[in-house]
């Protein structure tokens, strides 16, 4: 259609330019193709129909329609008041010239637009089920048992949020269990304070041997009694050290247990565990002072917890320095924080940093005092400190915030310091 208009132009051109009829005529040959002018008034010697040619010599405008075999252009040409038309046939075979090149390539444009869809669907799709069945895969293993299972998370945005919600919760899992046989291990070593007593009371008892020829039938049963009764002390310390080494063995990682929340009186509590521990302090002849007691100490640690990190502390002077030694427990206030200090005359400790790590104990026991204690003091936002004692032997210091003070920033073992050098000692550190 554009040669054809491009012929048309140039026949037009010749017509308007006055060029005689034998110019025109070599300008259609020139031209090429198929052309045909109708002169003013006459419509035959065309392809395209009378009424056609006079509708676009009256219409001024060019016009196309469709005639046997193919389209006929007819372009109107003014000259004067005189109009010509200058008809270009275009055939059908023209027209549709490569189309069919053109159709195929359309097709295999589909083709591959089809299967690139395919592929990138797809591999989507591919990648959205792989983390589907990760997560899958990972649950259930959790289901079983396998609390260390975690995924990577993958695919699309809210399958990588599951993934992501199922690693924190696995690890809750493994942080609640920890701190559930945590708290199984911390109430099997509350026992071993009534069973110290015990065991202290039942050595100070007499003799239980019954080889003695010459006694009689009652104090037989009576030491036979006092046998039983320090076989089953030893039977029961075994079973609860057994149960405190089973349930650490099961624990997979430490993590710190939520505290209790509450506030206690610091010197209420340890004045009730001193009436509770200086009885066996009078039986075993061991001298003993309470200072600072006196004035009410509040500190944000729940009350229970404070009595069994003391019982743990005090438990651990009866259990490992000799009968008749002397201890000391002080209360101190300053500067936001509130000193527990038990200091005794033993031979002290003599690694202190081996210590204070959880289950590490060189006197063969489960190791879970002083942890018992540390636990209860970073529960009130405080730190547990081992220090030679003027007495001699072992410092034990529990420092708590104080619950009626803005604690300030000071530098805690600077305080540990302090408190040893008013007692008349030198701090090791």
């Amino acid at each position: 259609m554009a040669a054809a208009e491009r012929r048309s132009a140039t026949v037009a051109g010749a017509i308007a330019s006055g060029a005689p009829a034998k110019g025109v005529t070599a300008t259609v040959v020139a031209a090429g193709g198929q052309t045909t002018v109708h002169p003013p008034g006459q419509t035959a010697g065309g392809r395209a129909p009378g009424d056609d040619v006079r509708r676009a010599a009256s219409g001024g405008g060019t016009i196309t329609v469709d005639v046997d075999g193919g389209v006929s252009r007819l372009q109107p040409v003014t000259v004067g008041s005189r109009t010509s038309v200058v008809e270009v046939f275009v055939p059908d075979a023209e027209l549709q010239e490569g189309t069919a090149r053109d159709w195929w390539l359309l097709f295999g444009i589909a083709l591959v637009l089809v299967a690139g869809a395919v592929i990138v669907v797809d591999r989507l799709a591919r990648g959205a089920v792989s983390s589907a069945r990760n997560l899958v895969h990972a649950a259930l293993a959790v289901g079983g048992g396998d609390l260390g299972v975690r995924i990577t998370p993958s695919g699309p945005r809210e399958l990588a949020e599951a993934g992501y919600a199922f690693n924190r919760m696995a690890d809750r899992l493994v942080s609640s269990r920890t701190n559930e046989r945590e708290m199984v291990a911390d109430l099997s070593h509350r026992l071993r304070t009534p069973l110290t007593a015990l065991r202290l009371d039942a050595e100070a008892l007499d003799p239980d041997d019954t080889q003695i020829i010459d006694l009689s039938a009652d104090e037989v049963d009576r030491r036979r009694g006092i046998r039983r009764i320090r076989q089953a002390i030893v039977t029961l310390e075994g079973e609860v050290n057994q149960l405190i080494n089973t349930t650490r063995q099961a624990v997979a990682a430490q993590v710190a247990s939520a505290p209790e929340s509450g506030v206690c009186d610091v010197s209420e509590v340890v004045r009730e565990r001193m009436t509770f521990w200086s009885a066996l302090a009078d039986d075993q002849n061991r001298t003993y002072r309470v200072v600072g007691a006196q004035m009410r100490i509040p500190v944000p640690v729940a009350r229970t917890e404070l009595a069994a990190a003391l019982d743990a502390i005090l438990g651990n002077v009866f259990r490992y320095t000799p009968q008749g030694t002397a201890f000391e427990v002080g209360i101190s206030r300053r500067d936001g924080w509130v000193a527990v200090r038990v200091d005794d005359a033993g031979p002290g400790i003599p690694d202190p940093e081996s210590a204070m790590r959880r289950g590490q104990s060189n006197q063969g026991s489960t190791g879970l005092g002083l942890d018992i204690a540390r636990r209860a003091a970073q529960a009130a936002g405080g730190s547990v400190d081992l220090d030679r004692a003027a007495m001699g032997g072992a410092s034990v210091v529990m420092l708590l915030a104080d619950a009626e003070a803005t604690p300030k920033q000071v530098n805690r073992f600077g305080l540990v310091g302090r408190l040893a050098r008013e007692r008349g000692g030198k701090p090791s550190r």
